[in-house]
Formats: C-alpha cells, sequence, structure tokens
C-alpha cells in the first residue's frame, strides 16, 4: 500500500459530465453558435480550460476563447456543482484509504475552488488534505508541477506515492513526476489507450485503489 494517494478530479472521482456539456452548450447557445457534439465535448473532460475551448470553437485566438471561458463561467457558477456527481466507489473508498492512515490530495486542472465547493456540498471535507487546481500551478498537466507541488507539501518521497486518473494526461504527468500511475476507466479513455503509457494497474473503477 502506498503512503500517499493523489486523484485526478473529473471522470476520476466524480462525473462532471452532465455540468460540463451542459455548460458548454449553454454557452455555445448564447453566442449563436450550434451545440456540439457531445462525444466531441466528452474528450475534452479534463484538459486546461483554452485547450477545450479552443478544440470545441475550433479556434486558437486568445482572447476569443477567454470571451467564451468568461461566458462559461457564468453559466458553471449555477450548473457545475449540481451537475458533478461522485462515483458510487469514490466515497467509500477515501475513507478506507482514510482508516489506513494514507494521506490524499486531488491535482487537477480545475479550478481548486470549484472541486472543494463538490466535496463541502456533500460534506466530505475531510476526506482530503488539500486541492491543487489550475489556479495553483503555473504550468498544467502534463507538467508535472502539480504533483510535484503536493510532494513538496506532504514532505513524501515519490516512490510513497500513486497518482490516479482517467486519461493519457494524467499518465503522462505522473511518469514526468516519477510517480507510480493507476490508471481508470470511467472516463473517455480506453484501457487500451492507458496502458501504453507506465501503470501499475489499469481498473473499471476505484474500488481497488486501497489493495494497490
Amino acid at each position: 500500500m502506498y503512503l500517499y494517494y493523489l486523484f485526478d478530479f473529473d471522470y476520476t472521482l466524480v462525473n462532471s459530465e452532465a455540468g460540463i456539456v451542459g455548460c458548454f452548450q449553454r454557452t455555445l447557445t448564447r453566442i449563436g453558435r450550434p451545440p456540439a457534439p457531445v462525444d466531441d465535448i466528452r474528450r475534452t473532460i479534463g484538459l486546461p480550460m483554452p485547450t477545450a475551448v479552443g478544440r470545441i470553437l475550433q479556434e486558437t485566438d486568445p482572447a476569443k476563447i477567454e470571451a467564451f471561458t468568461s461566458l462559461y463561467r457564468e453559466f458553471a457558477n449555477q450548473y457545475m456543482t449540481p451537475g458533478t456527481l461522485f462515483y458510487p466507489e469514490t466515497l467509500p473508498m477515501l475513507r478506507q484509504l482514510q482508516q489506513a492512515k494514507a494521506r490524499t490530495a486531488v491535482i487537477s486542472s480545475k479550478t481548486s475552488h470549484r472541486i472543494a465547493e463538490k466535496f463541502a456540498d456533500d460534506q466530505v471535507t475531510d476526506l482530503i488534505e488539500f486541492i491543487i487546481g489550475c489556479n495553483e500551478v503555473r504550468n498544467l498537466k502534463p507538467d508535472p508541477e502539480g504533483i510535484r507541488l503536493a510532494l513538496q507539501r506532504f514532505n513524501a518521497d515519490p516512490s510513497e506515492v500513486l497518482y490516479i486518473g482517467d486519461s493519457i494526461i494524467d499518465a503522462e504527468s505522473a511518469k514526468n513526476a516519477g510517480v507510480a500511475f493507476a490508471g481508470v476507466t470511467t472516463g473517455a479513455t480506453t484501457a487500451a489507450e492507458l496502458g501504453v503509457w507506465p501503470h501499475i494497474a489499469i481498473l473499471e473503477n476505484l474500488s481497488d485503489i486501497p489493495k494497490l
């Protein structure tokens, strides 16, 4: 068993698809654009927001991407957390880790306040020690900055750490940080796609994490 467990958020701890897809579609409607294919939006979940918006709009102009993102935030303030649900395995798994005296944190490209809002709304803030989101780092995943910052806060050796995520970006982040990686197939990335990267396990869900 590892001493430290670091988690991605979207499609790893939670299914935020309803919130994210809904906010994208509402924002597209606001600017007079047709709805985007749901699968196209799903494949952007977990990416840095400017990258996700650029892909959906097929746009590279930073000003246009930021204008869209600003409108998106208005809808996210209303719809994101209600449209985000913990997977059934998430909270039992976190409680098992807590009982085993393991330490936990979230490393995500989402804003930390949005993640914290979900934990607070479900009254489970005690299950995670801290959150490192996009506002706490200069370089987003797959850069290892977020994971390395967590290692510093925990004073942890990389050999003691497991990072869990659903995407190739998560796998690459763990590799770049020199920590072990476990993939979960609860997102839009297949087991075969995750399996190309160094890993100790590729799991259907989080229920087996305490056994790793």
